[in-house]
């Protein structure tokens, strides 16, 4: 065996005691090398395309529905016209802006274990969101009106939140009463409320009505961002989308314009045009976007 076949084989990683050679005295020589490392290469091309691929996800439960004319429940009954009658009777558009909101991830991770065991309620990011918005709508009385029918406007003086709800029964969307008024515990508290009871089936006719804005989660199931349709006769509301994290281009204070992994989501507000114009929209939307990326929330939280 000459040198040029020891190397030949460290290079193509063969192991020379599982090598037949074919020269004089059954001596190993370049050819056999070569044959051997070709042959294992095929083996393994051979192994990776019959090993079983990782396992898919199974695919989603066939719904009893399928197939199937059912009656319209009452519940779903109203939606639809409300819903309708909101797309017949206002000029819907929508406005998305990008919010990094990295401080409001941080500060909710520090807090948590300390907001439960003095609130008794899970500290999500939905009150921070609901805070913000809350707030904006003071300083923004279009985004919190009401057109009425004799063609004058209505400017509330409370910030009446609905929180859209996903529930077996259909879209529900308890109103929390004085958000605007709230803290984020205050707030928190009232969402695990109403949530509670839209599970149980306990919601009442009160704690649906009086809304004056409505904030609806989409981000909860993974979208985005939606197009929402506003909850008539209000004229605007706010789509909160998934929360991603992802790189994104930031000002450092020392390094300038760099790199970060950011937590980063969408907020849409769909609003009625014929009170509600782009700039009043941009405004809003600004306003709430400037208060998440500051994250200024530890009083709220005792911190």
């Amino acid at each position: 065996m000459t040198p040029l076949v020891r190397k030949l084989a460290v290079e193509n990683g063969v192991d020379l005691a599982t090598v037949k050679g074919t020269g004089v005295g059954g001596r190993i020589r370049k050819q056999d090398v070569i044959a051997a490392a070709e042959a294992a290469r095929a083996a393994a091309a051979a192994s990776t395309q019959a090993a079983p691929a990782k396992a898919a996800a199974a695919p989603a439960a066939v719904s009893p529905l399928r197939g199937q004319t059912v009656k319209m429940s009452r519940i779903r009954k109203v939606i639809a016209e409300n819903m309708m009658k909101a797309l017949h009777s206002q000029a819907q558009l929508s406005s998305v802006v990008e919010v990094d909101v990295t401080k409001i991830m941080k500060l909710r991770a520090r807090a948590k274990e300390s907001f439960l065991a003095t609130e008794g309620v899970k500290l999500s990011p939905m009150p921070f969101f609901v805070k913000a918005a809350a707030e904006a709508l003071k300083a923004h009385p279009s985004i919190n009106a009401k057109i009425n029918d004799d063609g004058t406007i209505t400017y509330h003086d409370t910030e009446n939140i609905g929180i859209a709800v996903d529930s077996e029964q259909g879209l529900m969307v308890p109103v929390i009463k004085g958000a605007g008024d709230l803290n984020i515990a205050g707030i928190a508290k009232k969402t695990a409320e109403l949530a509670g009871k839209v599970r149980n089936k306990k919601i009442s006719p009160d704690d649906l009505s009086g809304g004056t804005f409505t904030i609806s989660n989409t981000g909860s199931r993974g979208a985005l961002f939606d197009t929402i349709i506003v909850n008539y006769p209000q004229v605007a509301e706010l789509g909160i989308g998934a929360t991603v994290r992802r790189p994104v281009v930031i000002n450092h204070p020392d390094l300038g314009e760099t790199i970060a992994i950011r937590d980063m989501v969408y907020l849409t507000l769909s609003y009625d045009h014929q009170l509600v114009d782009g700039a009043d929209a941009a405004r809003y939307l600004s306003d709430v976007k400037a208060r998440l990326e500051a994250g200024e929330f530890e009083g709220d939280l005792g911190l």
